[in-house]
């Protein structure tokens, strides 16, 4: 049996308020339902367990926090619990919850929160190749860009130039269709003098020729 170590009065009050309140805080919202006798020790505190029902009755021992019990029966405030060596005590019902401790509910939250963080890794992973896969394809598209700005660049290029040497071509071809028509209007000119001149002399020759015959 453990060794009795008592306690006022005040100081049992006040930590059975304190594990009332921890107890409230520390229960899961969705917890399973356990066997019907299935009991467990408060997790907030160790707790005195006595020979009886009531505050009168000596202190036995200790339970510890998290610890299961199996609930006999109630009476008042207290109820009463066989522990894992088989000793019935008797404990405050509020020291008691109803769902298992954090030391056997834990191997379990840390199984969830494994599964978890593998399935948030996993979607961060397929996050980051959907998005590795979409920053391929822009830089695909960004590179196909950058090519077609170059060729239209060089075409724009290759364009001015030649609508630069078409100016040039026209140009010198309208100097050269001035001066052929230069030419032509000498020449002209020179046929027309000729044969302005050749109207001149002929006649003038035909008298001439005309008086000699009548001299003869």
């Amino acid at each position: 049996m453990p060794d009795i170590q008592p306690v006022s009065p005040a100081l049992t009050a006040l930590r059975g308020g304190l594990i009332a309140a921890l107890i409230a805080l520390a229960a899961p919202a969705h917890a399973e339902e356990p066997a019907s006798d299935a009991r467990w020790v408060s997790d907030s505190l160790s707790t005195y367990v006595r020979s009886g029902p009531t505050d009168g009755h000596r202190i036995v021992g200790t339970l510890k926090s998290g610890q299961k019990v199996s609930l006999v029966t109630s009476q008042g405030n207290y109820s009463q619990v066989r522990g894992q060596n088989g000793d019935l005590v008797w404990i405050l019902s509020n020291d008691l919850q109803a769902v298992p401790g954090q030391n056997e509910r834990l191997p379990q939250l840390d199984a969830q929160v494994a599964e978890l963080s593998g399935q948030l890794k996993s979607i961060d992973d397929s996050w980051k190749n959907r998005v590795q896969g979409m920053q391929e394809t822009l830089d695909s598209r960004k590179a196909l860009i950058d090519e077609l700005e170059s060729r239209n660049k060089a075409l724009n290029e290759q364009l001015a130039q030649s609508q630069s040497t078409l100016r040039d071509t026209q140009a010198r071809l309208g100097d050269e269709n001035k001066q052929v028509m230069m030419r032509y209007m000498v020449y002209g000119g020179s046929i027309a003098g000729a044969g302005l001149l050749a109207g001149l002399i002929l006649p003038a020759l035909t008298r001439g020729r005309k008086r000699n015959d009548r001299w003869f």
